[in-house]
Order: structure tokens, then sequence, then C-alpha cells
């Protein structure tokens, strides 16, 4: 289950909000190590920590880290008393968190009878790259939008491991962050999807929601065996809390995987079989034969949902200007111009629905 190592600090490397990255000595190999201050201190060269290589040993998506589980002959202080919701549950390095939809928290009474999202877009993606290619088409449209991110607990458990949330937060391109689930770190914690949307909206002012998982999507080449299958469970809280979804589909003209070549099966799954509430389906309007395969290809989700064609005109230049850098499965903007541009489209429509009223009854929301 867990393949331990101990080590010894030799440098320090990076760091970044709630993260620091190290390089430690295992016998006579060199590995790179991140740890989470908050969980287990700030290592120091010359200290011993305790490592879980398990997913580096397997060449896995930890980034290529080994994981610091505890410095053991420098253990940190007790932290402050804070709430009673625990993530990470029962695991060696549960950790408790204040929720903001728990008793003590000063947002309760927000959200003690909060049930609604009033309209609000809430565009909801498959994987964690797709989030700032999402913001790019938002600002792109409409730079003044009030956007909150909510990470649920489909890929990397702790924000903190996300680079690109610190620096879209550093750049302004976020305006807060909630973790919901198992997920922990954001700027208020939720107990679901649900109160995790309401706290975006009711506590944190937003115009706009994304929602991804984190970093480090979990698939096994199987029709049902992949972590985004959360992606038409979010539409379907989304849909009952009376928001707006906004279905970002997944759409890759270089993947060399057959399942995931023009529409990827993630999304066809999570938003044609999955999601049982409407949703805008954003189908980016790409030119060439790629571009008519990904319109045929989402032909079928009009059964349930509004498939909705998005022009990609300046998206690029979006794409190109936005302030951390664009990866997908080691590929770059340039690398697979179409999935930045799909998710950027499904921004663009999202960014449209701000200042639009909620549609009434009778519609495809009611």
């Amino acid at each position: 289950m867990i393949r331990w190592r101990e080590g010894v600090v030799t440098e320090l490397g990076r760091a970044w909000t709630g993260a620091q990255e190290l390089k430690v000595r295992v016998g006579e190999q060199s590995v790179r190590a991140l740890a989470y201050p908050d969980l287990v201190g700030r290592p120091q060269p010359g200290d011993r920590v305790l490592l879980n290589v398990g997913a580096l040993d397997r060449g896995l998506g930890t980034g290529g880290y080994a994981l610091v589980v505890a410095v053991p002959d420098r253990l940190p202080a007790d932290p402050p008393e804070s709430g009673h919701l625990v993530k990470a549950r029962y695991t060696p390095l549960q950790a408790m968190v204040l929720g903001a939809d728990e008793q003590d928290s000063p947002d309760h009474d927000v959200l003690r009878d909060a049930d609604d999202l009033f309209g609000t877009p809430v565009v909801v993606a498959d994987l964690h790259s797709a989030l700032p290619a999402v913001l790019a088409g938002v600002y792109e449209t409409r730079p003044t939008t009030r956007v909150v991110y909510v990470m649920t607990d489909g890929g990397a458990l702790p924000l903190a491991f996300s680079r690109t949330v610190a620096s879209l937060r550093d750049s302004g391109w976020l305006a807060g962050t909630v973790t919901v689930g198992q997920a922990y770190g954001g700027d208020r914690e939720a107990v679901t999807v649900h109160t995790g949307l309401l706290t975006a909206v009711h506590v944190l002012a937003a115009e706009l929601v994304v929602l991804t998982q984190g970093p480090g999507n979990l698939g096994t080449g199987t029709r049902w065996g992949f972590s985004g299958v959360q992606s038409g469970e979010a539409v379907n809280a989304v849909g009952t809390l009376g928001g707006r979804p906004v279905a970002s589909l997944r759409i890759s003209e270089a993947d060399p995987r057959p399942r995931h070549r023009g529409i990827s099966h993630h999304s066809l799954t999570a938003y044609g079989r999955v999601a049982l509430q409407p949703a805008d389906v954003v189908v980016p309007d790409l030119s060439g034969d790629f571009g008519d395969a990904v319109r045929d290809a989402a032909e079928p989700l009009k059964a349930r949902h509004r498939v909705v064609r998005v022009g990609v005109e300046g998206l690029y230049d979006a794409l190109r200007e936005a302030p951390v850098k664009l990866s997908t499965m080691g590929r770059d903007l340039d690398g697979d111009r179409a999935y930045f541009e799909a998710a950027a489209a499904s921004g663009r429509h999202a960014a449209r629905l701000v200042d639009v009223p909620p549609p009434g009854p009778g519609s495809l929301y009611s």
C-alpha cells in the first residue's frame, strides 16, 4: 500500500502557497519531494524526513514527487483550534478544518437555509488543466467577472498541490476557492459539492463559478472507471440548486488514445449518461473536418441538453496571455489547441450569461 523511505533534506526548491519543494537524499539517490507545511511543518536542510514514494516509484501522477509524511525530529507545533470537519478522513494525514457549513462557522447563518444559486453560471470541466483556459475565455469576454473556483476530490486532495491555483490567485484571476468532499485547503471548506457551490455564491459573492477536480485525473480505460464521472454529478448539483450548468467538453485533436480524440468518452459518458439535469453543452466552432467531427459527436447530447455552438475567434490570443503555463497531459497550447479553445469557449459562453436574467418557467432549466 505505502512504500516508505527515510531520507535527509539536502536543498529547498520552489515554494508556493501551502507547498514546499525539496531535494532529499535517500541512500545514494537524490529525489524530488514535496511537503505541505500546514500538515508536516516546514522542513529545512539537514532534517530527517519520512517519505511516501509509492506513486513516484510507479511513475504515476504526483508530478514526479516523493511526498513528505513527517519530519520526525522536529514536529510542528499544534495548530490553533479550528473546526470539526475531518478531511482525508481516517488516513494518517487526516486534516481537521473549519467548514463554512458547520455550526461553529461564521458563515453558518448565511448557509443554514441557503438553497438557491439564483441562476449563477457554473462551468463544469473534467480536468484541472481546463481551469486557466476557462478563465481566459471568461476574462476575454467579461473582464470584471468575479470568479470562484470549487475543487472536488476526484484528483489531488490538497489544493496546495496546484501551482496553477496559486498563480491564478496571485494574478487576480480567482477571487476565492472552495474545497469540497475530501479535498481541503481552499479559502473555504465545505462538506459537499452542493454546499461548496452555495458557499461560492452566498459567502464569496461569485458571479461565476468554475468547478473541476484537483490535479491528477484517475482513469482506468473503462467506460465508467474514471474520476471525471463527477462532472455529470456536478451538473446535477448545479441544476438542482437553481444554477446554470455550463458543460465544458474535453476535446483533443492530439491525444494518441482514440477514446479521447475528438470529444472524449469522459465527456460523452458524464454529460450523456450521468447528468440528468439539463445543461448548456458548449461546442467550440472549430474549423475543418475535425470541427465537423466534433459537432457530429455532440449531436446525441441534444437529447438531454442544450448544445450551444460558440465561436473561438480571439480565444487563442487570450489563451496565450494567461498568467500560467497551459498544459494538459504534457501538451501545451500549440500541442493541443483544440483542448484549450474548447475550455475557453465554455468560459466565453458562461461570461455572457452573467448579466442575463435566469430563464423562467417552461424553459430548459425550469
